[in-house]
């Protein structure tokens, strides 16, 4: 199969392509590079621009006149920057957006695997979150999501749009080839973070809030290796008809996550014992739109995808740091 990857270019891009071919797929990237690197599309089709170029995605159709499904997954994502720079956040994520579902139902490619977020969810009294359970994003950037995940419903009640949800917990670690990973020089995501402190790129690991309302205080997230995350993508453009059928819906969301919690201090934990030594901590109020977390409960995506994570917290940990050893040769800064 033939599958349209936007943002291809990007982190989780890179390694659902990486992902694609090893289960014998073609991905086809498109990419602004406005986040994403040039070298992490190297040896597949890529072409650089925009998702709301209609005569782009119309060249791509035609180029690659078998693409069967598209995974939209070009997105701005740091929750900090969404808080002071909201246009653009709206503007890329949202409007850009609809040009692009618009033109590939006019393509006849109605098939979409959308990126979206567990940041949507309420605070649940057990943290644990089914796709049913209440939403209150707490940032701009949350809230792009949740209305990409409002149009998809509606386009696809009255369209030939068909959507395979995806709502994303937290992300770690990178391509097992090394071949890809966090690319930005300070990544905003914790992992990166703690990699920087462990290092001596920064002077310290912050830890953001410590008065949330769980066992210890600080936020609790999901973290799911971007392998087995990469392999959720796969799971869904092989199995998105009956996927949808089973749900007998035309657009479905999916929590894609390990259905563990795991608290900042327990990441600390957790990191220090992989990397052998300890880093530097600083504390800090909660960021702007910070939320205190969520994990998945994940059984909708065992049932319709028959997917399931199978990376460790530590097996992630250990691919991170592996990948900032590696990423100075790939990218050539540190």
């Amino acid at each position: 199969m033939t599958v349209l990857i936007t943002g291809g270019a990007g982190y989780l891009g890179s390694v659902t392509a990486k992902a694609l071919e090893s289960a014998g797929h073609t991905p086809v990237i498109v990419d602004s590079l406005i986040n994403g690197r040039r070298e992490f599309a190297q040896r597949r089709a890529f072409y650089h621009g925009d998702i709301a170029d209609r005569a782009l995605i119309t060249r791509i159709v035609e180029e690659h006149a078998d693409i069967e499904c598209t995974i939209h997954m070009a997105a701005r994502i740091v929750v900090p920057e969404s808080v002071e720079r909201p246009y653009e956040y709206y503007r890329d994520n949202v409007t850009k957006s609809l040009e692009l579902f618009d033109q590939l139902c006019s393509l006849g490619r109605p098939r979409v695997v959308f990126s979206s977020s567990g940041s949507l969810y309420a605070v649940a009294p057990d943290f644990e979150v089914t796709e049913s359970s209440p939403l209150a994003p707490t940032s701009p950037y949350a809230r792009t999501k949740m209305m990409m995940e409002m149009v998809l419903h509606d386009m696809s009640a009255s369209t030939d749009l068909r959507t395979v949800i995806l709502r994303y917990f937290n992300p770690i670690g990178s391509d097992p080839d090394l071949e890809s990973g966090i690319y930005d020089r300070e990544p905003s995501h914790v992992i990166g973070q703690l990699v920087l402190a462990a290092t001596g790129v920064k002077d310290a690991f912050t830890i953001t809030g410590t008065e949330h309302p769980t066992r210890d205080g600080t936020g609790i997230r999901d973290y799911i290796h971007a392998w087995d995350l990469a392999r959720a993508h796969v799971a869904a453009v092989e199995r998105f008809d009956t996927a949808l059928d089973s749900l007998a819906a035309r657009s479905a969301v999916v929590n894609v996550g390990t259905g563990a919690g795991t608290t900042v201090r327990e990441l600390l934990a957790a990191f220090e014992k992989v990397y052998g030594g300890s880093v530097p901590i600083n504390h800090a109020p909660p960021r702007p739109g910070d939320a205190v977390g969520a994990f998945a409960n994940v059984d909708r995506a065992c049932e319709v995808l028959g997917w399931t994570s199978e990376l460790s917290l530590e097996d992630g940990i250990a691919s991170a740091l592996a990948w900032g050893r590696k990423r100075q040769e790939v990218l050539g800064y540190p």
